[in-house]
C-alpha cells in the first residue's frame, strides 16, 4: 500500500537558525537611527512572521511606497545579516532529524516570511537547500503570518495535503498561520515560553530544538484539524 503522502514544513527565522534576536536588535537599531523607540518583546509578538514591508508600514507609515519600503527593508535586513552573520548555525539537532525525516519519506519544505537575500544567507550559507523539495519566501506571497498562504504554498508544492503536514514555528503568528492552514504546528522555544501558545489548539509539541524530537511520534500525536475559514 502506497503511503499517504506527509509532509514538514519549517519556519526559518528563529526555527531553523536561532536568530531572532539579531533579527529585533537590527529592526531597534534600524528605528532608533529614525528617532523611533520600541519595546522589544512587543516588537518581536507583533511583528515575527509577518513580512519586512508590512513591518515598515506599521512602524514607518502605511503611506509608504513599494519602492520605499523596498529600499528601506534592504537596509535592514543587510544590517541583520551583519549582526547575525558571525554567529550563523543550525538549531540543535535539525540536521539529524531531517535526515531522518527523508528516509522516512517525509517531504520537506521552508515557509518563511524572510527575502530571498536573507533565504541565501541562511540556507546556503549553511548547505541546507539541498534536503528541500520546496521552498517558498516573502518573494512569493502577497500576505504575511498570520495569513496561512506561505504554508498553503508550500504544500502545494511539496504536493501534499495540508491535513497531512506539520509545521515548525518559534512565534504566535507563525503557529496561527498554521491553524488557519490546517495543518498541525510544533513549537520551538527558541525565542518565547511554551505559555505564549496555550491559546493554540493546533500545538501538538513543544520543544527547546530537535534533538526532543521524534518523527513517528508527530505524525501519531494528533488528529488531522481543518483549514479555519
Amino acid at each position: 500500500m502506497t503511503q499517504t503522502p506527509r509532509a514538514f514544513i519549517f519556519d526559518m527565522d528563529g526555527t531553523i537558525v536561532d536568530n531572532m534576536s539579531f533579527h529585533t536588535k537590527s529592526w531597534i537599531a534600524f528605528l532608533a537611527k529614525r528617532g523611533r523607540s520600541v519595546d522589544p518583546d512587543d516588537f518581536f509578538r507583533d511583528s515575527a512572521g509577518r513580512q519586512g514591508h508590512e513591518i515598515m508600514r506599521s512602524y514607518m507609515g502605511a503611506d509608504l511606497s513599494d519602492a520605499e519600503t523596498a529600499t528601506l527593508d534592504a537596509e535592514k535586513e543587510s544590517l541583520y545579516r551583519d549582526l547575525y552573520g558571525p554567529h550563523l548555525e543550525a538549531v540543535a539537532g535539525f540536521e539529524s532529524f531531517i535526515e531522518t525525516a527523508q528516509e522516512e519519506d517525509v517531504r520537506l519544505a521552508v515557509a518563511t516570511a524572510a527575502p530571498p537575500a536573507n533565504i541565501v544567507f541562511t540556507l546556503d550559507g549553511l548547505d541546507l537547500r539541498r534536503h528541500f523539495d520546496a521552498v517558498v519566501g516573502a518573494a512569493d506571497v502577497a500576505r504575511g503570518k498570520p495569513n496561512p498562504d506561505v504554508f498553503l504554498l508550500a504544500a502545494e508544492r511539496c504536493g501534499v495535503a495540508p491535513g497531512h503536514c506539520i509545521v515548525f514555528e518559534d512565534a504566535p503568528l507563525g503557529v496561527e498561520a498554521a491553524r488557519r492552514a490546517g495543518m498541525r504546528a510544533v513549537v520551538l522555544t527558541t525565542t518565547l515560553p511554551a505559555s505564549a501558545f496555550a491559546e493554540f489548539d493546533n500545538v501538538i509539541c513543544i520543544a527547546r530544538d530537535f534533538t526532543e524530537l521524534d518523527i513517528d511520534a508527530l505524525f501519531d500525536s494528533s488528529p488531522l484539524i481543518q483549514q479555519a475559514q
